[in-house]
């Protein structure tokens, strides 16, 4: 059994995944180059738990640093490659386009020519509810053709899916693309929505409501997400796209009376307008992963919400 390349291994759901990964016994190297999009404190604090472990290896790198990674891969004797590592955001990507085409695309493929010239033929790459942009079916489906995606760096997770079937087709990689539904739980990023919100309203503050409150997100649990990536690593496939997502809706209003209601505080709003690169709504269908896997969600939004205040509340409110 040979080694796993998680890339963004010190994020959020990258660290969650080594988690997982370590404690079946496997050995994981992580890639990270711990950039300050948020305080990399956060990363240092996510793989703190491992350090010491016989099966973990941490290497500080960009993904954009092609040679650093064709040596990792040869050294390090890669198998697999989970790659999660990626510019992150849709408002950012709309601010600086440039960084999110090197990181997201020229990262990507630098992994994948790594992969293909060192033997590691399966690649599972995080992908993005985002592609599918603007989208008037509902709920998302694989099969939906992807032509309006409204921000670069919805853009450039679709261009991913493409580079990852062209290196399937020419070189015959097992690579699978999971198309991530809004994933949170403890240790998410903290400029995302839930953890935003969460320690907003624990402080007393209002939460900035981009819009009416009636735009809808699919939310999805980290363990929900760690559950369906390695369902993708264990049962290697050819080329496949799948969704995984919590296949259920929860408007934007709904979700920061939840968070109030966990904290026993009262939902204080502030109204703002809807921003560029925002969706209305996105929603998965997941039967793909259930078809393929067996692969179903099972944390309710009530109850991931409630998890996660609970971790904030413990970890934060120190």
């Amino acid at each position: 059994m040979g080694k796993i390349l998680v890339t963004g291994g010190a994020g959020f759901i990258g660290s969650s995944v080594t988690a997982q990964v370590l404690a079946r016994g496997e050995e994981v190297v992580c890639l990270d180059d711990f950039n300050d999009y948020y305080d990399p404190a956060f990363k240092r604090e996510n793989v703190a738990r491992f350090a010491g472990h016989p099966g973990w290896r941490l290497v500080e790198g960009d993904i954009r640093d092609g040679a650093l990674v064709g040596r990792l891969y040869r050294d390090e004797g890669i198998t697999s490659t989970i790659h999660l590592a990626a510019r992150a955001g849709v408002r950012p990507s709309i601010r600086e386009p440039l960084l999110y085409e090197e990181v997201n695309c020229v990262g990507t493929l630098n992994l994948l020519e790594a992969a293909r010239h060192h033997g590691a033929r399966t690649f599972i790459f995080g992908s993005s509810s985002s592609v599918y942009g603007i989208n008037s079916k509902v709920p998302f489906s694989e099969e939906d053709p992807i032509t309006c995606p409204v921000s670069p760096y919805a853009t450039t997770k679709r261009a991913n899916e493409l580079q990852c079937y062209t290196y399937h087709h020419l070189y015959g990689l097992q690579i699978t693309c999971l198309r991530f539904f809004t994933v949170y739980g403890p240790r998410q990023r903290p400029e995302m929505a839930i953890y935003a919100f969460t320690e907003k309203l624990a402080r007393g503050q209002a939460v900035p409501r981009f819009g009416d409150g009636s735009s809808a997100r699919d939310y999805t649990y980290v363990d929900d997400i760690v559950a369906g990536v390695l369902a993708a690593y264990d049962h290697a496939l050819p080329f496949e796209i799948v969704n995984l997502g919590g296949s259920r809706t929860t408007t934007l209003q709904r979700l920061i009376e939840l968070i109030a209601g966990a904290l026993g505080v009262p939902a204080r709003i502030e109204e703002l307008p809807n921003q560029p690169g925002d969706v209305p709504i996105t929603f998965a269908d997941v039967a793909k992963a259930r078809r393929l896997w067996g692969w179903e969600p099972k944390v309710p939004i009530e109850e991931g919400v409630a998890r996660f205040v609970d971790w904030y509340r413990r970890a934060r409110l120190r």
